[in-house]
């Protein structure tokens, strides 16, 4: 296992941590940081919205982690501190609110692709300043914010969601979504989107193997969308799996495609949505002893005795438990039914 030496600081001071705990679960939730401080620290009152900054090393250029401090509560024993990252701003605004646009007829974001819109809708939620756009990029495809055109009041976080998931990518045999997610660039949080990794065509980032840095590992089994409503440009269609249904019961999705031209269309997009939720249909959470830096959408691969359990898998999330003396790191992966698991688990036996 390597060595590791975490790092946190407030308002760019070191401070003397008793123990933490990091957990960015993806999906554009925002990541959380947890730990306490000892009593002679201070007052909890005078932490309150305070920059935190979390470094696995000291050497490194950039934090794996800035946010800012939103409860501080204080013990018997010591203040216990939680921060969220930039993407807490969108759920809550710096609040206990949401962060919300007003969009007129007159005052909106229609014309704009899926990036420069949301670089204008953070602008007017006045969040600019604390989710750079410096990097952002733009989906694969490019998709249009006018159709449908965004009236209300719709919280941010709410756009950027519905714009991206606009854009689906079919260049593959299986579509693939648009993520976004943080990258620092050294002094402020940068938000990034860029395509679902493909498992079987991405850069390698990290190996684990059976024998040499899995530690433990369980799984998830995530719920499959059996009915999927699909909507093209000017037309609807309705893709319905007869068989899963009765396994797996009816479970809806709504997706939206304006490359489709015809119903036909549409239900044989549904049909290649379904295959790629089916494919990723379980989560493994993997007790490892390295890969402290992978980020989501990485792609990583098992190695295990028999090649039939072996695979490329993309990061979901990342969970980090560490003291000044030691640490433990979790990732959650998916790509695979759960044979791996089970054989892995046959192993220990």
């Amino acid at each position: 296992m390597r060595k590791i030496s975490p790092k946190i600081a407030i308002d760019g001071k070191s401070v003397e941590y008793l123990e933490g705990s990091y957990n960015n679960t993806g999906g554009g939730k925002a990541a959380e940081l947890e730990f306490s401080l000892p009593l002679t620290y201070g007052g909890s009152t005078k932490l309150w919205n305070k920059e935190v900054t979390l470094f696995l090393n000291e050497s490194d250029s950039t934090p794996l982690f800035r946010g800012w401090i939103k409860r501080a509560q204080p013990t018997f024993n010591d203040i216990t501190i939680l921060a969220m990252d930039a993407l807490g701003y969108l759920v809550k605004g710096g609040d206990s609110e949401k962060a919300k646009i007003q969009l007129t007829d007159t005052d909106n974001l229609d014309g704009l692709t899926a990036s420069a819109a949301i670089v204008a809708a953070l602008k007017k939620a006045k969040l600019n300043t604390k989710l750079g756009t410096d990097f952002i990029g733009d989906t694969s495809p490019r998709v249009s914010s006018s159709n449908p055109p965004l009236r209300g009041t719709m919280g941010v976080e709410e756009i950027i969601t519905f714009l991206i998931s606009k854009a689906i990518d079919e260049s593959g045999t299986l579509p693939r979504p648009n993520i976004y997610k943080l990258l620092d660039d050294g002094s402020q949080s940068q938000l990034i989107i860029e395509l679902e990794a493909d498992v079987d065509t991405a850069q390698i980032n990290h190996i684990y193997t059976e024998d040499d840095n899995i530690v433990s590992l369980s799984i998830n089994e995530k719920k499959i969308p059996t009915i999927i409503n699909v909507t093209g440009q000017g037309v609807m269609g309705t893709f319905s799996h007869d068989s899963a249904i009765t396994a797996l019961d009816r479970n809806y999705l709504e997706v939206s495609n304006d490359n489709l031209k015809s119903p036909a269309e549409c239900v044989e997009f549904g049909r290649k949505v379904f295959e790629a939720n089916l494919k990723n249909q379980y989560e493994y959470a993997i007790e490892v002893a390295e890969g402290e830096y992978l980020m989501e959408n990485d792609v990583v691969r098992v190695e295990t005795e028999n090649r039939d359990y072996s695979g490329n898998y993309r990061v979901i999330g990342k969970s980090i438990s560490f003291s000044p003396s030691s640490y433990d790191i979790g990732i959650v992966i998916n790509r695979k039914p759960p044979t791996l698991a089970e054989y892995i688990g046959s192993r220990d036996n």
